[in-house]
Formats: structure tokens, C-alpha cells, sequence
């Protein structure tokens, strides 16, 4: 198994204009809103079925949003890797990035990320559940603790309802991985 190693945005960025490839492990609809000029882009979620090296790869840098996902999956991602290939962790991930003054492109046609809906819908869901337990009737309260109990559930289990449901709604069905 090749060895991760974290690397700074600047020295990624000298590494790419010298060939390296960056290697964008975030979802499609991520990657589809905003993401670094130039990276490859190969979901996490996928890597069971293909892997991110490529023939002519010689060095690949791997990136999320922070790079905790990055940290996470690095068995994962330097499992089946060529020896010969040198491979990085973006430190601090797309967010140190941009923190470092590095370009990156953003379309904003593109819908937010399926996450943070989530995080919008289930925190209405709960408010509303609040207010309504506190204004119109007691039993409203289940409201807030139905949702609860999914984020509860999603969390232990990794499996969210929700992100499936709103992955259907219309603003999120369009194609959103530019040519990755």
C-alpha cells in the first residue's frame, strides 16, 4: 500500500504545474458546484467499483472539502495503488485551498450540495415542529422529534431518507458532473 502524505495547497498547486494530477474525492453534486480548475474528479462512494489512477499517472493528490474525508478513505484510496506512484493529501482540503487565495471555479447554477438541503429541510422541519407544538397544539412536537430520530438514524446507519428523497426533486435530476 503507497503512503498518503499531506501536503500543503501551495505545494500542491507547484506540484500540478509540474504534471501532478489532483484528485477531487467529493459527490457529484459537490464537485458539480464548486471545484478546483484542472482536478479529476472520482466520488469516494465509487471507489469500490473503480480506482482514481490512471496509466501515465505519476503523482495523484487527493482532496475533499477539509480533508477529513480524505484522512478518512486513505486505506481505501491507497489500496490496489501502483507503487510507483507518489500520493498526497490536499491539507485542509478544497477550503484550505481557497483559504490560500487559489482559484477555484464556482457554478452557481448548480444546486447546493444534497447535504447541506438536508440540513435546511431537517432544520425547518424541526423549528416548524417547535413553534407549532408551542402555538397550536402539543402533538405537533412529534414533528420535531420524527426528525430527529432520522438524523439519529442516518447518522448511525449512513443511510438519509431525506438526501434520497430531495436527490429526486427537480433542481437536483440535472446532470451535475461536468466532465469528470
Amino acid at each position: 500500500m503507497t503512503a498518503m502524505t499531506p501536503i500543503s495547497p501551495e505545494r500542491a498547486a507547484t506540484l500540478m504545474r509540474e504534471g501532478a494530477v489532483l484528485v477531487d474525492i467529493r459527490e457529484r453534486d459537490e464537485y458539480a458546484r464548486e471545484r478546483i480548475e484542472g482536478a479529476r474528479h472520482h466520488a469516494v462512494s465509487i471507489l469500490d467499483r473503480s480506482h482514481p489512477a490512471q496509466p501515465g499517472d505519476e503523482v495523484l493528490i487527493f482532496h475533499c472539502k477539509s480533508g477529513n474525508r480524505t484522512t478518512q478513505n486513505a486505506p481505501r484510496l491507497a489500496g490496489g495503488m501502483p507503487a510507483d506512484i507518489e500520493t498526497y493529501i490536499l491539507d485542509g482540503g478544497i477550503d484550505a485551498w481557497k483559504k490560500a487565495g487559489l482559484p477555484v471555479e464556482i457554478d452557481r447554477s448548480a444546486p447546493i450540495p444534497t447535504m447541506r438541503q438536508v440540513q435546511i429541510v431537517a432544520g425547518s422541519l424541526v423549528v416548524l415542529g417547535a413553534l407549532l407544538g408551542a402555538t397550536v397544539a402539543p402533538g405537533f412536537y412529534l414533528l420535531s422529534a420524527f426528525v430527529g430520530a432520522g438524523l439519529i438514524f442516518a447518522g448511525v446507519t449512513g443511510f438519509c431518507g431525506m438526501a434520497r428523497v430531495l436527490d429526486l426533486m427537480p433542481w437536483n435530476r440535472r446532470n451535475p458532473s461536468p466532465a469528470a
